[in-house]
């Protein structure tokens, strides 16, 4: 294998293949007829050093040729592929013009000029990176029905006026300074569009009366799936699009249905409430800008958060953070198999791998709640954090244990806006934000002590609202320890040449937040024969009237997400959001009905008497949720070959090929001597697990580089594609040898490994 061939990968458009070593003409051949629809260009620099690029856009690959890039290098690097016959292009390599060796800057992607991601951004951004296939995650949607004429000129005009005024709506992400990049960077751009697609009417469709009120629902829920199941290009400007479905002419219905969906990357519920008003007033006004750019914009909150000192808030979350132990899910561990996953078209609430479900009080249950919590002192969502903490209470000593005391910890939604930040409410962007509360839940005690308790934490960690779930998450150990697992060294990892695969852990760990209870605040619209909203009066003066703006939450991507939020009737509408993964919908129905029974009977308790006990005994009989256990300890995880040679070498991430034992990339540790951490897989995976388990080399910036013996390219290249496509620089991708376990293959990839290094240097 000495002398065989070598490829690296520079992602980008074009795509970039440096082809190191001999150029087999049939393996050529094969690869340029499997890359035909992309264009292909061969340029020769010298007898053994070629280019091949590709010049597909990201939309226009061939379909059913993922990762083609990946498969193109595995082909071209596997000698068992060498079954063609040479044709005419032995003539054509020997002919072609020599050029220049490629750099890294040919192909860069670039660090652009901008303002670094926040840390909440960044989180954002890796979960949306690292979800398995299904549902995209953090994607949500405002929607309303209009009344009155529509004028598809006036409409656009308003909202590129809306996109004109506001920085956020032509905000991108785009690879940071410094060599692999130190993460993501906003950029604004001077001008953008925004999308709007115009749907006509279409018999039986959503904007239509035919075939009734629950057919007209089902095709409206469809078009919100359709909308949630359409990716944003974050590398491109604009968070948020628009679409608008006609309605029947003449029936009884809405005239249009229009659906805002936006990316929390950069937008969140409260933000979509503003643009959408700032758009109706600028219909009404015919389409005319309403004023200058909005200051405080985007980039002021970014620059705000630049200039905190986290010391304080460090400090704080040292003492809030919830311990080890604390009980974080109001199931209990299920047995058998998973539960099987839904198809989308199948359920009309929740998309695929995701549940929703939806329980409601009614106007006197709300302020019959209210009442009851404002006796106390505290707020209705008060009131909501003690129901949830009483269930994961309840999960945690379902026996003889009942009233013994437990710590429980789940995850709570603030809004970012309460920061000393002039203009903070009225900024559109992603301040909305999950924080950490835990509590000790203690039967024997007061139930009115538990409302004080969550009510004092809940003020605790608004001071420090600002601060992101992962920072938090690294100053207590979570991160570390994440991290650690990937420094082990010293542990007989590679003693005989063989990787040691155990999952021990390093001791006590914090709890994952596996719930997320939100009290969402965004006022509704005045209701029937109240105080006008002067909204209203602009808007009939173009004889066009608005239902009132409904929310459909994002998904989290954790087991269990509820929102509370009151209706303009003044009920109070709890919806959930489930990881069928995790948990069925029936059991994620049933906890969302044992929290609005428990958000019933409360009321009726005695504050002056009542204890938790006597709360808890609300619950009796009912049966207990039960949940699969998470797959933490069963997914692929990083194991460190090789540490790196100082802090910020870089790391270097050996994808392993299908079923290639798990030491096959021990011979490349002693073969490869770069500064850089070489870790590994420690079982081969898909690109979502890869990057799941890279997720903490990402999260701190380091210099990456992938490589991988022929077979892995295709995972490699995906990992990079989408490291590439959340902002992060799209690390190079090396590939070289066969994982046969032989040195000739691991001085293979070694040489791959160095070219690759040597053009991003």
């Amino acid at each position: 294998m000495d002398g065989a061939m070598t490829v690296v990968i520079a992602p980008g458009t074009p795509l970039a293949l440096d082809l190191l070593g001999p150029l087999d003409a049939p393996l050529l051949a094969n690869a340029l007829a499997m890359a035909a629809p992309c264009g292909p260009t061969l340029r020769r620099h010298t007898a053994t050093h070629h280019t091949l690029q590709l010049t597909c856009r990201p939309g226009e690959r061939p379909a059913g040729r993922p990762g083609l890039a990946g498969r193109l290098a595995d082909l071209l690097t596997d000698p068992a592929a060498a079954d063609g016959h040479p044709g005419w292009w032995s003539g054509v390599l020997a002919a072609l013009p020599q050029q220049p060796p490629p750099g890294r800057a040919e192909h860069p992607a670039g660090a652009a000029a901008g303002l670094p991601a926040s840390a909440r951004q960044r989180e954002v951004l890796l979960d949306a990176m690292t979800a398995p296939p299904g549902a995209q995650l953090h994607l949500g949607q405002l929607h309303l029905r209009w009344y009155g004429p529509l004028d598809r000129t006036r409409f656009d005009a308003a909202w590129q006026a809306v996109c004109d005024r506001e920085a956020v709506l032509r905000a991108a992400f785009a690879p940071g300074p410094g060599r692999g990049g130190s993460g993501p960077v906003v950029t604004v751009a001077e001008r953008a569009e925004i999308g709007v697609r115009h749907d006509p009417y279409e018999p039986g469709g959503a904007g239509g009366a035919a075939g009734g009120v629950s057919a007209g629902a089902a095709a409206w829920a469809a078009v919100l799936r359709s909308e949630r199941e359409q990716p944003f290009d974050l590398g491109r400007p604009g968070p948020l699009r628009v679409r608008r479905v006609d309605g029947e002419s003449g029936a009884h219905g809405p005239d249009a249905r229009i659906v805002l969906t936006y990316h929390q990357a950069l937008l969140d519920a409260p933000s979509a409430q503003l643009l959408l008003r700032s758009f109706l007033r600028a219909y009404a006004a015919d389409g005319r800008p309403a004023g200058g750019e909005r200051r405080p914009a985007l980039p002021d909150h970014l620059r705000w958060l630049a200039a905190r000192d986290p010391a304080a808030a460090r400090e704080f979350w040292d003492r809030a953070a919830p311990p080890t132990g604390a009980r974080t899910l109001p199931a209990v561990p299920g047995t058998g198999p998973l539960p099987a996953p839904v198809p989308a078209a199948a359920s009309s609430e929740g998309d695929g791998g995701y549940g929703r479900a939806v329980e409601r009080l009614n106007p006197t249950e709300a302020v019959r709640l209210r009442g009851w919590a404002a006796a106390r002192g505290v707020a209705e969502s008060t009131a909501l954090h003690a129901a949830w903490a009483l269930q994961l209470h309840r999960a945690a000593s379902p026996g003889a244990g009942a009233a013994e005391p437990l710590t429980v910890a789940f995850g709570v939604g603030v809004s970012g806006r309460g920061i000393a930040l002039e203009g903070a409410d009225r900024l559109p962007g992603p301040l909305a934000n999950p924080l950490p509360l835990s509590v000790d839940v203690d039967p024997a005690a007061p139930l009115a002590r538990l409302l004080t308790d969550l009510r004092d934490r809940a003020l605790g960690l608004a001071a420090y609202e600002w601060i992101s779930a992962g920072q938090i998450g690294e100053w207590t150990g979570r991160e570390d320890i994440r991290r650690e697992d990937m420094r082990r060294e010293g542990t007989g990892r590679l003693e005989t040449g063989r990787l040691e695969t155990g999952r021990e852990e390093t001791g006590p760990q914090p709890p994952r937040i596996e719930s997320l209870i939100t009290f969402d605040r965004v006022p509704a619209r005045p209701a029937a024969g109240g105080p006008g909203d002067p909204l209203d009066g602009e808007l009939a003066e173009a004889d066009v009237r608005v239902g009132p703006p409904e929310p459909v939450e994002a998904y989290t991507g954790l087991p269990f997400a509820l929102t509370a939020r009151h209706d303009r009737a003044g009920g109070l509408v709890l919806t959930a959001d489930s990881d069928r993964a995790r948990l069925a919908d029936a059991e994620a129905a049933r906890i969302l009905a044992q929290t609005a029974l428990l958000l019933r009977e409360l009321p009726e308790a005695d504050l002056h008497r009542a204890t938790v006990a006597d709360a808890l005994t609300l619950l009796d009989g009912l049966p207990l949720p039960r949940a699969v256990a998470g797959p933490y300890g069963s997914a692929p995880r990083l194991v460190t070959l090789r540490p790196a040679a100082y802090p910020g070498a870089g790391t270097v991430l050996l994808v392993p090929p299908p079923d290639a034992p798990p030491d096959c990339y021990a011979p490349v540790a002693r073969a490869h001597r770069g500064l850089q951490a070489l870790v590994t897989l420690d079982a081969p995976a898909d690109a979502a697990a890869a990057l799941a388990a890279l997720r903490p080399v990402l999260a701190a910036g380091e210099p990456l580089l992938l490589g991988c013996f022929s077979g892995g390219g295709a995972v490699a290249y995906e990992v990079a594609e989408r490291i590439g496509a959340h902002g992060w620089r799209a690390p190079l991708v090396s590939i070289g040898g066969t994982a046969d376990g032989g040195p000739a293959s691991a001085r293979d990839l070694s040489r791959a490994l160095w070219a690759a290094t040597r053009q991003d240097s």
